[in-house]
């Protein structure tokens, strides 16, 4: 049998009656909670859960939380108004700006940006992305992140960013991520609901989010599936195709960015193959014959999936104390 993406292929209507099984049984047997919270930005995770919700739990039991803030992707609050339409649930808009200009997030930020462009500026119009290589397949190039700033006359300038100014920007942005999640934090324990997570698969172990951000949840519906199922499942489940084809983004930061442009590096049909044949033992061989790549360009895309696995464990990491390390030596 040839490798191919049919292996990606789900039940969609199985897949759906079992998520919905979980989500009933964690959130009112195990957490005692009356309903779901989720919060939505027009992007395909966000729908998926939010369908799942509204299906699990009725309409009526589903808090659906709008959360933009002045970098936010122009669309996003309209896509997110449809999709609730959709599924008959009634949205709530928490703008987050002034929330961040307390935390000093923008501030922070561009203070950073400014010592690699000291040109920048976003009272007058700078808008400014951090980026990685594109080019994983054809070239072995590392993880190393990259500042693009584009100028009020849309011109381009793009610089490796140091370690100082990298640490620095991410640490401003997750503010976001973070006052995000205590937004849905205090939505669901006024209405004791609970948050559900919208993190799939690749972002999960692959380490695309920020702890206690956007990895803050009580239960997380799509964790198992491939960025490519979630998109099964919406066809499915009836998610607006202006949600499903638009391009998924960070909505991060001020210029426009694709998840595959500041992370992945990779388009998601080819990247979920090629993760799935690593993770199922398919031969390199096998995978590259089926899927009309070379040996070279899928070790490359192997070794880019443990790198980043290897470099984000952490962020999987539960909480733990003195007592639940086993000192060497000692009894355990």
């Amino acid at each position: 049998m040839t490798f191919s993406e049919d292996v990606l292929k789900i039940d969609p209507a199985a897949e759906t009656e079992r998520i919905i099984s979980f989500m009933r049984e964690q959130v009112g047997r195990v957490m005692h909670r009356r309903g779901a919270v989720v919060g939505v930005s027009g992007g395909i995770d966000s729908s998926v859960c939010l369908a799942l919700s509204a299906r699990a739990f009725g309409p009526q039991r589903v808090a659906a939380i709008m959360m933009p803030e002045k970098d936010s992707e122009a669309e996003s609050e309209a896509l997110a108004r449809l999709l609730s339409d959709a599924f008959d649930v009634k949205p709530t808009l928490e703008v987050i700006t002034p929330a961040l200009e307390g935390f000093r997030c923008y501030q922070r930020r561009d203070e950073a940006i400014a010592r690699v462009f000291p040109e920048y500026d976003a009272a007058k119009g700078y808008k400014a992305k951090i980026v990685l290589p594109n080019n994983l397949l054809d070239d072995n190039t590392l993880n190393v992140f990259k500042l693009t700033i584009i100028t009020p006359e849309g011109e381009e300038k793009t610089q490796r960013l140091p370690l100082n100014e990298y640490l620095q920007i991410v640490a401003a942005s997750n503010f976001k991520q973070r006052t995000r999640m205590t937004t849905l934090y205090y939505h669901a324990e006024e209405r004791n609901y609970a948050v559900i997570g919208t993190g799939n698969k690749n972002e999960h172990e692959q380490g695309f989010f920020v702890k206690y951000g956007d990895g803050g949840a009580d239960i997380k519906p799509i964790i198992h599936l491939y960025k490519t199922q979630v998109y099964q499942l919406a066809e499915y489940l009836g998610v607006p195709e202006e949600i499903r084809r638009r391009q998924p983004t960070t909505d991060t930061y001020s210029a426009h960015q694709s998840q595959e442009e500041f992370f992945f590096r990779l388009p998601f049909k080819t990247m979920d193959l090629l993760w799935y044949a690593q993770e199922n033992n398919v031969p390199i061989a096998e995978v590259a014959e089926g899927m009309g790549l070379t040996e070279v360009q899928v070790q490359r895309a192997f070794d880019d999936f443990k790198r980043k696995q290897r470099t984000t464990d952490y962020l999987r990491m539960n909480p733990i104390g003195l007592d639940d390390v086993v000192v060497e030596g000692e009894p355990s």
